[in-house]
């Protein structure tokens, strides 16, 4: 079944000059190994489109149950030289959290 990524992570956000960071942490231990096969760096470089200009980065925190992602080229130059609403992507967590996922209903249950 397909749902958003808000069903079973939330996310924190922030920046480091033009590279946007987004953590995604899974609301319960059981969900993370459906984060690292569906949230992948190729599909949040596609989620974004041409949002983000350079690479995605993905690294695993297994312990954390959680993944972090590097968006280079996504602030237009950072927050003191973009012209963006949101120069410093603190909303880009947020809108991560829409992308579809899928998983088996027994995955969500147990």
């Amino acid at each position: 079944m397909k749902f958003p990524l808000s069903r079973i992570a939330h996310t924190r956000s922030g920046d480091k000059g033009d590279t946007a960071n987004i953590g995604v942490i899974a609301l319960e231990e059981k969900h993370y190994p459906i984060l690292v096969r569906e949230v992948t760096a190729e599909r949040v470089k596609r989620h974004f489109g041409e949002f983000v200009l350079g690479e995605v980065e993905r690294f695993e925190l297994p312990n954390l149950g959680a993944l972090n992602f590097l968006l280079h080229g996504a602030l237009d130059g950072g927050g003191t030289v973009s012209l963006r609403v949101d120069a410093q992507g603190k909303t880009l967590g947020a809108a991560l959290l829409g992308l579809e996922i899928e998983a088996d209903a027994s995955e969500l249950e147990n």
